[in-house]
């Protein structure tokens, strides 16, 4: 994706942040020679460095592409809104998008052991569900263990990330909080969200 100087992350604390509350993507599988990559929507789990885990389920065409080349891309973005022409302090008021993307680029590891997608599972439901109320996991004879058969875990080592945060900061201060003020009249949950990255990055002293 273009990332512009304005646009990039001021620091890897930035993006780490917003992976960190963010935790559905889209897994890219390119295979080898394919007409189109194999995308999946999915929940991951991301450990703050360098891993991230998943499962998905046996029938998935995602399958194939990794048996071809265990590489992938995975795509996670958020904060994204509409900002009007008229919003904008400009003779012609042209408008724009504000968003946060982040993509990973993975080596992939398919997991087929029952113990060891069962520790994918058991992670993810600690995320996830971390009231628990749920049946034990754990390979065997027993709730989780009868669907085990059924998905594969995928562990994924990130070897490269690129960020972007696209909320005006190639704008004046003043600009950007004439906008931030109408995020928050607009008030849709993805508008709060961008205004929150537009006053963080005033905060830091983007200019």
């Amino acid at each position: 994706m273009l990332i512009k100087r304005h646009d990039a992350p001021l620091d890897d604390a930035e993006w780490r942040a917003f992976l960190k509350e963010h935790d559905f993507g889209e897994l890219i599988a390119p295979g080898a020679g394919r007409d189109l990559p194999v995308v999946v929507p999915t929940h991951f789990l991301w450990d703050g460095k360098q891993e991230v885990v998943l499962h998905l389920a046996k029938p998935n065409p995602v399958w194939e592409a990794l048996a071809e080349r265990p590489r992938a891309l995975l795509s996670v973005f958020g904060a994204y809104t509409y900002i009007p022409g008229h919003w904008n302090q400009d003779e012609y008021g042209v408008p724009t998008s504000y968003y946060a993307a982040v993509q990973l680029a993975c080596d992939v590891q398919v997991i087929d052991d029952p113990a060891g997608v069962a520790a994918i599972l058991e992670r993810q439901l600690a995320h996830f569900q971390p009231e628990g109320k749920h049946a034990p996991v754990e390979p065997g004879d027993n709730r989780y263990g009868a669907l085990l058969p059924s998905i594969r875990g995928i562990r994924v080592s990130v070897t490269d990330v690129r960020a972007k945060l696209k909320f005006g900061a190639n704008r004046t201060v003043e600009h950007r909080e004439v906008v931030a003020e109408k995020l928050r009249e607009r008030g849709g949950v993805l508008d709060l969200e961008a205004r929150e990255h537009v006053l963080d990055r005033i905060a830091r002293g983007r200019k």
